[in-house]
């Protein structure tokens, strides 16, 4: 069972301290009902070699520590346990010389946005939909003072953990919840980003209420969706997957998901990049060598999936609580 104590106990003194009523309940109840592979991967973490990283850079990328701060022999265990929780989809991580190359360059996702975002310096962020915690580390890097990500697939917890156990001063954290085991109203988050969910929601509509139950007055949301060329009201409803990926429910214009943040509430809603993912931004590497997007690409035209649909297409949106 995972242990989640200091997480507690660094957020007894704060405005996430009414959360302390149910989250242990929560997590424990999901533990037990847990992955069949859970008893494995922690002993893969506890496998790991005893490191101590010289330096830890969290604004440039994630890199922990050089590969001057292990001998050889500890770089090898190292690696067959990080290898050993494959497949890495958020990325890339730098730990004692090892390169996670992972499907997602995440950190042009994080280029496009760093600068238009409100300054993360003793903000509370929330993570919803985080992975292996990519996102959150990134933002104590730019100054948050407490970083939550929740992920219901625990293979993407334990990578977190494994990469924490190597920055346990820092406070980040990953929970395996999903936004369903959030309180309803928990208004007490600086930040809160959802990246890539809300196209996985049946109500999409119903997750933007959710995120903002979540934020603070004055709070921000920072959103990323699949998006596609339109006018308000479309919306695309795929028949079966979209890119060979299931559960994507609907993927909206640019004016629809505009108009979805004003009618959950938000203000101030803007639109700050919107990109066409390319396959050197998303693809197979020999951290994670299943199908990736060039699989999910017509071969005969790389501006439509393979189903016949246009291809990926993402939109980073910001919007203000009140």
């Amino acid at each position: 069972m995972l242990d989640y104590d200091d997480f507690y106990s660094a957020i007894e003194t704060t405005p996430l301290m009414p959360w302390l009523k149910t989250l242990p309940g929560t997590i424990d109840t999901l533990l037990s009902n847990g992955h069949g592979d859970m008893p494995q991967w922690q002993r893969t973490i506890a496998g790991m070699p005893t490191l101590s990283a010289k330096t830890i850079d969290l604004q440039n990328g994630i890199r922990i520590g050089t590969a001057d701060d292990a001998n050889d022999a500890d770089k090898q265990v190292l690696l067959a346990q990080l290898k050993k929780l494959l497949p890495w989809r958020k990325g890339p991580f730098k730990v004692f010389g090892i390169h996670i190359n992972s499907e997602w360059r995440s950190g042009w996702k994080w280029d496009r946005l760093k600068h238009h975002i409100q300054p993360l310096q003793h903000r509370t962020v929330l993570d919803v939909g985080c992975g292996n915690g990519y996102y959150c580390l990134r933002t104590i890097g730019a100054g948050a003072k407490l970083a939550v990500g929740i992920d219901p697939t625990q293979l993407y917890v334990m990578q977190f953990q494994m990469i924490k156990k190597y920055l346990a001063d820092v406070p980040a954290y990953v929970l395996p919840l999903g936004i369903e085991h959030m309180p309803q109203s928990l208004p007490v988050f600086d930040t809160v980003f959802s990246m890539g969910v809300i196209y996985h929601r049946k109500e999409p509509k119903t997750h933007l209420r959710e995120l903002k139950n979540l934020l603070r007055d004055g709070g921000e949301l920072v959103l990323e969706s699949l998006i596609m060329d339109g006018d308000k009201d479309d919306v695309l409803v795929p028949d079966g997957r979209y890119a060979r990926m299931r559960n994507v429910w609907a993927i909206p214009s640019v004016a629809t998901l505009e108009q979805w943040l004003i009618e959950a509430g938000f203000q101030d809603v803007r639109v700050i990049d919107v990109s066409t993912t390319t396959t050197e931004e998303q693809r197979s590497t020999d951290w994670m060598q299943f199908e990736s997007l060039s699989d999910f690409l017509d071969p005969g035209d790389i501006n439509l999936t393979i189903e016949g649909y246009p291809a990926p297409k993402r939109a980073l949106v910001l919007a203000n609580n009140k």
